[in-house]
Parts: C-alpha cells; structure tokens; sequence
C-alpha cells in the first residue's frame, strides 16, 4: 500500500468514548491517495480511538481486545493457550501469529538485559535455542518462534524434541551457552494446548518478567493489521540433548564411582521408564541403557502428540498404576514416570508401590537429608501433617538444599534450582545403587517406611463461569471470600493454617528480599477440627493458573471426614454465599452428597 506523510486515516465510532466500556462499537478505516482506496471495518467492546492519525503511524491504534487476547495466555512464569482446534468450548487463541509477537519481544527482552549488563554494548549475535515436546502444533509454532526471534535481531538455534530442563542448561554447558532459550510445552495438559517457558543462564523466568513481555507483545500483536505469521526463514538444528544425556550419565558414574564397572554402573539393575509419549524416552536410551540398565518392558517410549495411552503425568492414576504393573512383571528394582517435558517426575519402587505426590518429597527429603543433614525442606502448602513430621524429625535448619511440590517439580540447590525429573531420578537411582553397594537387600521405598499415609486425601475442581478476560476476577473474589468466612468464624472448627514464621493467610509467598517481587497468587489452606478428633485435617483452596477453574484439595486423617468438610463447604459457604452466581461446584455437590467424585 502506498503511503504519503499527508495521507490520513478517519475513525468513525458509533458511540462516544465515555461509553466504548459497555457498549460495542464499530470502528471504520478509510484510506486513500490517487491510486488506491482500502476500507477496513470490525466490531470490539474495547477500543482506544485516535480521531485521526497518520498513515506512517498506523501502528499506533491499539485494539483493546487484541491486547487482552495476548495478555490472557500468560499463565504465571508461563505461557498457555490452545494451538489447535479439538477441545469442546475452547477457541484457538495460540496462533502462529500471536507466538511470533511473544518470542519477538522476548528477544527484544533478552537483548535489553545484556546491553544492561555490557554497558550498552550487546553481541553482534544474541544467540536463542528452542526445545519442543512432541504435541502436534509444534512444528507450526516453531516457524512462528523462529520468524519473531529474527525480527527481534537474534539467531534462533533448533534443538528439535527436548526437554524443560535440558532448555535452561543448553544456556550453561559449553560449547552451547546460548544467551536464552524457549522451551515449547503444555506440559501434562491435553494435545491441543501448547505453550512457552522462558529461560537465561540465570534461571527461569518470573511471572513480572513474562508479564513485561506479554504487554509489549500484545501491543505489537495488536497492531499488525494482518494477523498472520510470514516465515522467515529456518533456524539452525543442533544437537543438544546428547551432550545433556552425557551430563547426566557423567553424574551417575561419578558419584556412584563403581568399583567393578565405572562406565556403566548400572549393571544388574532392572528400571522401567514411562514416559507417557512424551520427551522423556531419551533417558532410556541415552542415560540408562548407556549405563549397563536392562530396560526391557518400558512404556510408551516413542513421541505421539496425542498422548493415546494417559496423559504424561506422575500425579496421573493410570500412568502409575500400568508403571507399577510393569515394575512387577519385569521384576524391576525401580519404575519411573515423567511428565511430558520432563521437568516433573514420580517412581514406582520395587514391591510396585507409586511413590509421588508426599511420598516423593519424604523420599527425595531423606537423601538430601542423609547428604545434608539439618537442611530446610521447602514444600507447598498441600503437604500432609504425617509429611511434616516425617521431615522435621530428620531435622531441619535454615539452609536449603530442596525444594518440591506435591505436583512432582523438585529443584535441588546442587542443580541450580531447577525442576528437573530427570535430575531427580538421577538422585534416587544413585542411591539405589550406592544402597546395594553397602549390601542393603532392600529397594528405594524403605526409606520412607515410616511415613503415615493419610486416610483420605481429594482433590475436588469448581469450574469459572464467566468470559476469559473475568474468569482471574472472579476467582480472586471467590477465594479472598473463603478467607473472609473462615476469619469471621462462619465455618465452625475451621481455621487459617499457620507454616512456620508466616501465614498461609498471605498466599505462603512471602518474598523477604529488599525488593519484594510481586505475587499474584491466591490460596489459602485451613485446618480443620472437632470434638471428637481435635485436629484431624486441612482444605487448600487455589486458583488454577492454567484453567478458568478453582482446585480444592483435602486431607484427613479420619475417614469420612474430607466428605464433612466438603459438606461444610458446600452449605455454609458456596450455598448461603450465593456462589452459583458465577461458579459451577456440581463436583463438590455431589461428592458432599455421596462421597464419591463426580
């Protein structure tokens, strides 16, 4: 389209700005010199209107409802969103498009620290890789990455299949060391989603930092009138996770340090892995079967991105129970299970018990606490009170060595804090083995024998129900409410949970730096008591940062006692507060009513 510095574009509004917020309009471009004439018409409830503007700054006209579109799909430190069509009343909202604008302005990002960092001065190259799990979009989202990181000045380097943490080290083991990298993932959601985990050599991403990067991709995306990724060209394939296989199968030699076998220290041990079709069937080949492991029997290997066998997730029933079958079938000494990108991870020990979720963090807290006795162990705020015991009983002081959540992610100090499955698994087969080495007869799971399991534990989902851009709104207002009823006393026996020096009250996210970061977490954990039992239990409730849904977890240790408090729930709090107005708690309803899940 020619342009001239004194061509004009006229914006016609069918309602005046004061009402733009409540009433839709339309919002008509026309343009002209002697040659051409366009017209460009569309509807939004959010516009910001110039009344006229040059056509050299057409970019400036922003479109509210494009910008929210793109600020939607951060998801905390994270990026989610649909990338394909299949999910009953889901919209694709992960286009190519809207990718290329994120992992523009995150080269942009990137760039702009390291001029900070060199005085102004930056590389002549600003060197990116990107790593993908097998989901059927990513290949199409991966042009889109490499398109925006070009546009942005980088040189984008494509490793292909990977994982989340062998992304974040492909920043720090030479000859790699790029400046960033991407790691394409929804992890353990559905095929149709996708989504992007933003790293440095310093670590991870913040939500503040992604939320600085999804604004200015959303106005970029905003106002590009055509909403439509142009590939510019390839990027270059290296080959980075052998050399992050040879990294990890360096650290099992070495600490194992076998007297008989050195290369290959895993000689005489059975190990199943399943790694759902995920990325994770690279530590069977290239780690354990390397190491002299008899993997005979292990499951779902191969990359699918439709996940046809369970969804690839330690926390996953079906996933752990198939493993434990396996496990036993084989006679294996260990059974392992990971998440798609492989940053999370559980294990099946040798009598084909599951052990994730507490029993994980008891396991992983008894090696790291027999290496570094006295540590702090950091968990999440759905830790049972049987976990609590089993931890502080083996000591704890103020330096911390680890740090895990019931979901399966544990970051070790010694591995730069990073949640790594396969790193953790690392850890427990070395103990394994240095086990056997001592002449113990016993598998993995003696270490935590002595930990209570509780007698019941639920996890129950309250689904939003109201439009994307409200759904975040309604859940904080939802959850400040529970704390509100329970601080006025209107859940008799139920009261808000105290760990350590702060309060649960406070979301547990307290940032003792002298500059706090921001924190826009909602959860609060009560526990709950009667006169029969004193304290027997506690409810967490949060809200879901990939889903418009409320997550409400449970635990007992008298029976019965999850489907009273669900109860409680129920009738004194979700019915009299009115909830239904924009909450859908059938689950909850009929779990109260019957005890069983919907």
């Amino acid at each position: 389209m020619a342009t001239t510095s004194t061509s004009s574009i006229t914006l016609r509004c069918n309602a005046h700005r004061t009402n733009m917020k409540s009433s839709p309009v339309t919002l008509q471009f026309n343009y002209s010199n002697t040659n051409v004439q366009y017209s460009f018409r569309f509807r939004s409830s959010h516009i910001l209107c110039k009344q006229s503007c040059n056509v050299t700054k057409l970019n400036e006209v922003v479109v509210d409802e494009d910008v929210e579109k793109i600020r939607r799909l951060q998801n905390g430190s994270d990026v989610r969103g649909v990338a394909v069509e299949g999910e009953k009343g889901r919209t694709v909202d992960l286009t190519p498009s809207a990718v290329e604008a994120i992992a523009e302005s995150f080269g942009e990002w990137v760039t702009d620290g390291l001029k900070r960092e060199h005085g102004g001065l930056v590389p002549d190259a600003v060197r990116v890789s990107l790593g993908r799990d097998p989901r059927i979009s990513g290949p199409t989202l991966s042009v889109a990455i490499f398109t925006g990181l070009k546009r942005a000045g980088c040189v984008p380097f494509d490793m292909g299949l990977a994982t989340t943490p062998a992304c974040f080290m492909s920043t720090l083991l030479p000859p790699f060391s790029y400046d960033a990298s991407l790691m394409m993932t929804a992890s353990h959601l559905p095929y149709s989603r996708n989504g992007l985990k933003f790293f440095t050599p310093k670590g991870g991403l913040c939500s503040t930092d992604v939320e600085v990067i999804c604004n200015r991709a959303a106005n970029k995306y905003a106002n590009r009138l055509a909403k439509i990724s142009v590939a510019m060209g390839t990027a270059l394939k290296v080959d980075f996770m052998s050399t992050y296989a040879k990294h990890l199968r360096d650290i099992i030699k070495e600490r194992v340090n076998h007297p008989l076998h050195f290369d290959t220290p895993l000689e005489g041990f059975k190990i199943i892995v399943n790694a759902g079709n995920g990325s994770g069937g690279f530590f069977t080949w290239d780690v354990l079967d390397k190491l002299g492991a008899d993997t005979f029997g292990s499951l779902n290997l191969q990359p699918d991105g439709m996940f046809p066998n369970h969804i690839p997730n330690p926390e996953d029933k079906i996933a752990m129970s198939l493993t434990g079958a396996a496990v036993l079938e084989q006679s294996a000494d260990l059974g392992i299970v990971f998440d798609t990108d492989v940053d999370r991870s559980g294990v099946v020990d040798n009598a084909g018990n599951a052990i994730n979720g507490d029993r994980l963090i008891a396991l992983m807290s008894s090696i790291v606490l027999g290496e570094h006795p006295g540590t702090t162990i950091v968990t999440d705020a759905r830790t049972s009170m049987a976990l609590t015991r089993f931890i502080t009983e083996r000591g704890e002081g103020i330096e911390t060595h680890l740090m895990m959540e019931t979901s399966g992610h544990g970051a070790l100090k010694e591995n730069h804090f990073l949640d790594d499955g396969a790193y953790m698994v690392v850890k427990i087969i070395i103990k394994m083995v240095c086990m056997k080495l001592a002449g113990s007869k016993e598998g993995i799971g003696s270490l935590i024998k002595e930990l209570e399991d509780p007698a019941e534990s639920v996890e129950l989902r309250m689904n939003i129900c109201s439009e994307p851009r409200y759904a975040k709104e309604r859940g904080v207002e939802t959850i400040e409410t529970f704390r509100n009823y329970i601080e006025e006393g209107r859940l008799e026996g139920w009261e808000l949970d105290s760990c350590g020096d702060c309060w649960v009250s406070e979301g547990c996210l307290v940032d003792s730096n002298d500059s706090p970061t921001a924190i826009d977490a909602r959860m609060y954990r009560a526990k709950v008591s009667d006169e029969e039992h004193g304290q027997h239990g506690w409810i967490h409730i949060r809200q879901s940062i990939h889903n418009p849904n409320i997550a409400i977890n449970m635990q007992s240790s008298v029976p019965g006692a999850c489907q009273s408090m669900a109860r409680v729930l129920l009738e004194k709090f979700l019915v009299k507060g009115k909830m239904d107005q924009f909450l859908d708690f059938t689950q909850v309803d009929k779990y109260a009513k019957t005890g069983y899940l919907a």
